[in-house]
């Protein structure tokens, strides 16, 4: 072997490690980028440099419209050439698309799948083409094309480097569009979300002056009059109440998602806040003959919360128990000290919870019943309102039960005040 073979295998060999490092650094970039715009033009402007050729472009797969388009092109305006139409049928993106197998065509001008207008648009007259498949696992999502090898032709030698790049172009592209996809997805939840913040908002403002008229009216009546009438009346005034009741969760709702809710924590006894829950939630307890039964010790156990919010996230738990015990049961809340923490519970005999939804009733307006059978009564925002509370303080709140018609335990922590 001479000398000058060896230094021409040399030179081969040093080519080969030098594209593959290059194959190596373009697949990390690529696959760094998440910009769809951004990489497309990346893709271009890297298969132009590893195949020194005068110009690449992209064309993807439109699946709701079969057919393929422009998706970026060297030097041309993508939107521009996305209005080319590329059939997947007579043409030699179509071709390479339906074969799954590279094409290459040192003399376009002589085959008749050649698209004019393309050339036209690109502005560049195009001699010599390779294009490859952009497979990802067992289906193609779009073509890869270089176009004008500078010096030459293109070969076989072109179209498995121009391969390699075509397949980490293809799960670059992908993944940029699922991000896009989630990002769009995610501002639509975002706009949702914040047409229903406005409609609670308002629905809450504008609901309070006339339902504040009905009790206004309501609580006259029941004083003046006797007999059905005030027994009228009063009931009047009782669906109010409850009506402003909700009007009040509502808008309790509306602050914790806006961060608007002010927190002014101090030193109070957790059997002060749940004495005061247990006296908002007496009366109901009451018409359903239910037993409240206390477990916790005289001897007061400090937290450092804000009174007035904890008192209602505990109103909204115990009246969950209410809502959900049976005529005549027991309703058992407690506290005790464990660490630096406070650990209260509300526990009841009731329905139950099912083991796979004891997360999602903390959820917004879930109701574990079907909306149109369910038969208790509530928006679905009370355990939601109170988490919101609880957390925003700094505490845990969880619910426990063995299934449906065991009863259920809610569960809260809170920083003890030291």
């Amino acid at each position: 072997m001479t000398s000058l073979t060896k230094t021409g295998q040399l030179k081969a060999l040093e080519g080969r490690g030098k594209l593959l490092f290059r194959l190596v650094e373009m697949s990390v970039t690529l696959n760094s980028t998440l910009d769809l715009e951004a990489l497309l033009q990346l893709i271009t402007s890297t298969a132009t440099e590893l195949l020194d050729c005068e110009a690449a472009s992209i064309l993807l797969y439109d699946e709701r419209n079969p057919r393929l388009y422009f998706a970026a092109a060297t030097g041309s305006d993508p939107a521009q050439l996305a209005e080319i139409p590329v059939p997947i049928d007579n043409s030699i993106a179509g071709t390479i698309f339906r074969t799954n197998q590279p094409l290459i065509l040192n003399d376009v001008e002589d085959d008749p799948r050649h698209y004019q207008i393309v050339s036209e648009h690109v502005k560049i007259k195009i001699h010599s083409l390779l294009g490859v498949p952009m497979p990802i696992k067992d289906r193609v999502v779009g073509v890869l094309e270089a176009i004008n090898k500078r010096n030459g032709d293109f070969d076989e030698s072109d179209s498995i480097t121009f391969s390699v790049l075509a397949a980490h172009a293809a799960i670059a592209i992908n993944n940029a569009r699922l991000l896009r996809a989630t990002q769009q997805a995610l501002n639509k939840v975002r706009e949702t979300n914040q047409i229903k913040t406005n409609f609670l908002s308002l629905a809450s403002h504008e609901l309070r002056t006339p339902l504040g008229i009905i009790i206004g009216y309501a609580t006259f009546l029941q004083e003046e009059s006797k007999g059905i009438l005030s027994e009228h009346a009063n009931q009047v005034l009782s669906a109010a109440t409850e009506m402003r009741a909700l009007l009040d969760q509502m808008n309790n709702l509306t602050l914790l998602q806006t961060d608007e809710m002010e927190l002014r924590p101090s030193k109070v006894s957790v059997q002060d806040v749940l004495n005061f829950a247990l006296d908002e939630v007496k009366y109901l307890a009451s018409r359903r003959d239910l037993q409240l039964v206390l477990a916790f010790q005289e001897d007061p156990i400090f937290v450092n919360v804000d009174p007035e919010k904890t008192i209602l996230a505990f109103v909204n738990l115990i009246n969950n128990a209410v809502r959900f015990s049976n005529d005549g049961g027991e309703i058992t809340v407690g506290a005790v000290q464990q660490g630096d923490q406070v650990l209260a519970w509300v526990q009841d005999k009731g329905k139950g919870i099912p083991v796979d939804k004891l997360r999602k009733i903390f959820e917004e307006f879930y109701q574990i019943e079907p909306p149109n059978t369910r038969s208790y009564g509530g928006l679905g925002i009370g355990l939601s309102i109170a988490k919101g509370l609880v957390e925003a303080q700094g505490g845990k709140i969880w619910a426990e039960s063995e299934g449906l018609g065991k009863g259920a335990t809610l569960k809260v922590l809170l920083p003890l005040h030291k």
